[in-house]
């Protein structure tokens, strides 16, 4: 059973900083493309940031560019956000998404976290 786990919201106040972190565990054969989401009240739930399976490729929504830097280590199977200079526009639920094997004679299948929290506010 494959699990993705946020982690890393909170309280923050305008021009703050937090990292977010999204650990994969579970029977796994390899993990593709990593991607971070978020919804804000009463919005469609929107793509931020991606990361192909080898780090090499990254894609920013523009309203986040030169804000949030979106990073993984294979080694623990787990993806970061780092959200710099952060606005009341960015207050959301953030959510992992993964695109993960679990064997190698099957296609990839997307997975989701829970969902964290990040609040953005004087």
């Amino acid at each position: 059973q494959v699990q993705l786990v946020e982690s890393g919201g909170g309280l923050v106040q305008p021009g703050g900083s937090l990292r977010l972190s999204c650990a994969a565990s579970g029977s796994m054969f390899s993990i593709y493309t990593m991607a971070w989401y978020r919804q804000a009240p009463e919005k469609q739930r929107e793509l931020v940031a991606t990361i192909t399976r080898g780090g090499d490729v990254t894609y920013y929504t523009d309203s986040v560019k030169a804000r949030f830097t979106v990073s993984r280590d294979n080694a623990k199977n787990t993806a970061y956000l780092q959200m710099n200079s952060l606005k009341p526009e960015d207050t959301a639920v953030y959510y992992c998404n993964a695109a993960i094997k679990t064997l190698h004679i099957v296609p990839p299948r997307d997975y989701w976290g829970q969902g964290t929290q990040v609040t953005v506010s004087s």
